[in-house]
């Protein structure tokens, strides 16, 4: 038998960036009023330390917690809280990557490659035609029915998710095709509405469609949302579409999440990412029902019920995935006509309603 080293990592690359991100920042700030800018949005800098941690621990980018606080907490335009999003994860979901990368942690390249691709057609799309035509009350709905959705979905499947080893291996270009669709999809509806939702919408294909380990799941969610949020900032800067205040939060909340996303990255290998996902579910789950609370009056009754079966629909689709890849174990178990597979079910929710030991739960 042989064992093989585990893979080398190249950590230095990831405080090369560091040294050079911050050089740059404080050369920013010589500039006229960019110290006092920074100052004045020291608000925005603590909500991100929480925001950039979910970002690296969670398949939620910085901007999840980002808008809410904009748009919520301090009644910005959700404009400019999407801007933000792109602003602040171009710089802290890079980091997080940056440093998935020097640890050599494992992806779904396949997959991943196709949303890049998506991504790359669909983000100009979405920004450039369908963006500026969404008026500022559907973006928030928007925003609170796709976390909402992520929030209720681990809310209940959180057991089965976490419990989720190795992934299931198709054809490399049935997963590309899968992640291309996902990817042009997400960048087109969503990541051009809210800043967020690609990287959401390709680990719940990961963990549902493919029975993806979160520690596979999680990092290429980070990926992708980094890849996105970087082409996101390059096409308003190309347009000239950046809303007013973005920068001045962004200078602010840059620094901060530069070094907490990365941590964690870090921590939660050490403690576990069930409890940080049921916190950030809660977290979801809250901001929608804020969200139709405090727009009853613009939403009325008519309007919280179809954000409700916005919400209903959103379920409905995971599930439809879910079942999707129970299936697809199973058929994986077939083919492999008693050879190891590489799916295996560690939760109590076999195919076919079958009982299957700890020892066996291979599919």
């Amino acid at each position: 038998m042989t064992i093989k080293a585990p893979p080398r990592k190249h950590l230095w690359v990831w405080f090369l960036w560091v040294a050079v991100f911050y050089a740059v920042w404080l050369l920013l700030l010589q500039a006229e009023g960019a110290w006092a800018a920074t100052v004045a949005n020291w608000p925005m800098a603590l909500a991100m330390a929480i925001g950039g941690y979910a970002a690296g621990s969670t398949p939620m980018g910085g901007g999840t917690v980002g808008f809410p606080v904009l748009v919520l907490f301090f009644d910005q335009p959700a404009t400019l809280g999407r801007d933000f999003s792109f602003a602040v994860q171009s710089i802290g979901m890079v980091s997080a990557s940056i440093f998935i990368f020097a640890r050599r942690q494992p992806l779904a390249w396949a997959m991943l490659k196709g949303a890049m691709l998506g991504a790359l057609i669909g983000a100009p799309i979405g920004l450039i035609f369908l963006s500026p035509l969404v008026p500022d009350l559907l973006i928030k709905i928007t925003f609170a029915v796709i976390w909402g959705s992520f929030g209720v979905l681990h809310l209940y499947r959180i057991n089965e998710i976490s419990s989720l080893q190795g992934m299931i291996e198709f054809d490399e270009r049935w997963d590309q095709r899968v992640g291309f669709t996902l990817g042009l999809i997400a960048s087109v509806f969503a990541v051009s509405v809210t800043g967020v939702g690609i990287d959401m919408m390709l680990y719940a294909a990961l963990v549902l469609l493919c029975r993806a380990d979160l520690k596979i799941a999680i990092p290429t969610s980070v990926v992708i949302m980094a890849f996105t949020s970087l082409y996101g900032v390059v096409i308003k800067t190309l347009t000239n579409s950046w809303q007013p205040g973005v920068y001045e939060n962004w200078l602010a909340a840059a620094p901060v999440v530069l070094l907490v996303a990365p941590l964690g990255v870090f921590i939660v290998e050490r403690i576990g990412r069930k409890p940080i996902l049921l916190i950030v579910s809660f977290l979801c789950v809250g901001q929608f029902i804020w969200t139709c609370f405090a727009e009853q009056q613009a939403l009325g009754l008519g309007g919280i019920a179809l954000a409700l079966a916005a919400l209903g629909l959103c379920l409905l689709v995971f599930e439809k995935l879910h079942s999707w890849g129970i299936r697809l174990c199973e058929a994986a178990r077939v083919r492999t006509d008693g050879e190891p597979s590489p799916c295996r079910y560690t939760g109590a929710e076999q195919p076919n309603n079958e009982t299957v030991s700890p020892e066996s739960r291979r599919c």
